[in-house]
């Protein structure tokens, strides 16, 4: 595998998006997934009024949960002891991988095969476990493909969503011995299953995330439609599951409104397939399950978004996907021109938390603010007031910037201060505006033809050859 991608500079943002635009064929897949995602939630909420109560509660549960997340962590940590699961804190995405790869060697582990797990793409796991000789293979369908095609997930939910059926048929044709090409889709499938399947028995670790946290139980809940999360988790010896820190709740009836609203607005269901409940490695008279359950407890960065009070509703996400299918934006430029682990409205808000603002100001700056993102959201995140405040945070003079954000100032540029601070000054000292309107008419040959991103779908803008107030003026 090649170096990971791990996230795309600010300056390459721009190129990326327009290397998709211009590709009429990853357009077409896009708009035809979206369309697809948003006609299959709106179904599950035929009812708005129960709707906006159910993404109230959802709401209340996590904001309830996050204000109470130091002592439910605590909470955590003893009853899953109690349990008999281990558990380790990593304040990094290095510490995770150095946990992870000494339970690895602690096991003589030279196999590992992974359910999905969003937060093992965030420290990239696989990268740091080929280092050291391990292999690890991906068992969620859509992972497996990108894995395959050694690319990064496009979408948080529906990895390979980028990818066509010809491009799939041609991909496992290539990498996989003894296949024939066949662009069947349930041809294609069985030809996953059954690579898979293979690997199950042989794994030496079996690696999960985990959807919801239950402190008073010390249970872990993963969602999942293939089974390949419940494979995972029980034929290996050894179950490692890895998340962030904001993912615990207080009780267990905290957690079927959280999964009524996250299966509905991820892929448009009731609920999933499988609803898998870990609370405990396997008992003396159980004849599945793992002999060890570890649980890696990942901050990098959370605890920076929980510190401020506006930043903290960042983690109040439960990862279902739907402001990604309700964004104009990631509709057209897809999950690859982000380059962030979680692309679309939410990697905006999340990843300066991340990798740093100064890494990541440019993804702020990459919406409308139309606020589809916040009308869909099942908890009711308000992600355009998140992106404005990290755009203020970044357009910070350095000097004066809070530390509520690493990187905060990062991209401050004074001319670019002194040309807003003019431009509101002539707003606020109607002298000034009406000197500024009367230039503006009489050099308006100088305004230039091109006008950034606006021209390049608009006429240019240019002043008129007169103002209002002089043609009010001369009628009287």
């Amino acid at each position: 595998m090649s170096q990971p991608l791990h996230f795309v500079p600010v300056n390459e943002f721009r190129a990326r998006a327009r290397t998709v635009v211009a590709n009429p064929d990853l357009q077409k897949s896009l708009r035809g997934a979206m369309d697809f995602l948003q006609a299959k939630r709106l179904a599950q909420f035929p009812d708005d009024q129960a709707l906006q109560r159910l993404r109230t509660l959802g709401e209340q549960i996590r904001q309830y949960s996050l204000a109470r997340l130091p002592d439910l962590l605590v909470q955590l940590e003893a009853k899953l002891q109690a349990n008999g699961i281990r558990v380790h804190w990593a304040a990094t995405p290095e510490e995770a991988n150095r946990i992870f790869i000494g339970i690895a060697q602690q096991h003589g582990a030279r196999s590992v095969i992974k359910g999905k797990s969003m937060v093992s793409e965030e420290v990239e796991l696989n990268h740091a476990l080929q280092e050291v000789g391990i292999d690890a293979l991906e068992s969620d369908m859509g992972e497996y493909i990108v894995q395959l095609a050694d690319e990064k997930p496009s979408h948080i939910i529906m990895p390979a969503i980028h990818k066509t059926k010809v491009e799939i048929a041609e991909l496992f044709a290539e990498c996989i011995p003894g296949v024939d090409y066949t662009d069947s889709v349930d041809a294609l499938i069985q030809i996953g299953r059954k690579v898979l399947r293979e690997k199950f028995a042989c794994a030496d670790i079996g690696v999960s995330g985990v959807n919801v946290m239950v402190a008073e139980t010390g249970t872990l809940c993963l969602v999942e439609n293939e089974g390949n999360g419940r494979m995972s988790t029980t034929v290996p010896r050894v179950h490692v599951a890895i998340t962030g820190i904001e993912k615990v709740v207080e009780k267990l009836e905290h957690l079927p409104p959280l999964l009524s609203l996250l299966t509905r607005s991820a892929t448009g269901q009731a609920i999933t397939t499988y609803v898998n409940m870990i609370s405990s490695p396997r008992q003396p008279d159980e004849l599945d399950g793992p002999e060890e359950v570890h649980l890696i407890l990942l901050d990098n960065g959370r605890t920076q978004a929980y510190a401020d009070d506006q930043l903290r509703s960042t983690l109040q996400c439960i990862r279902c996907g739907a402001c990604m299918n309700h964004c104009p934006v990631y509709t057209r430029v897809g999950g690859h021109a982000y380059g962030t682990t979680y692309p679309g409205p939410i990697g905006k808000i999340i990843s300066p938390h991340l990798l740093g603002l100064d890494a990541t100001y440019g993804l702020a700056t990459a919406s409308t603010l139309c606020g589809a993102c916040a009308e869909v959201c099942p908890v009711k995140i308000p992600i355009p007031d998140l992106l404005i405040r990290l755009r203020t945070e970044a357009y910070t003079n350095p000097a004066t910037a809070s530390e509520a954000v690493r990187g905060a100032g990062s991209a401050y540029s004074s001319v670019a201060m002194a040309l807003w601070h003019a431009w509101s000054a002539t707003y606020r000292y109607p002298k000034l505006y009406r000197l500024f309107t009367w230039c503006a008419t009489r050099f308006r040959f100088l305004t230039p033809r091109k006008q950034g991103g606006w021209t390049m779908n608009h006429m240019t803008m240019q002043p008129a050859a007169r103002r209002f107030r002089d043609q009010f003026k001369k009628q009287g």
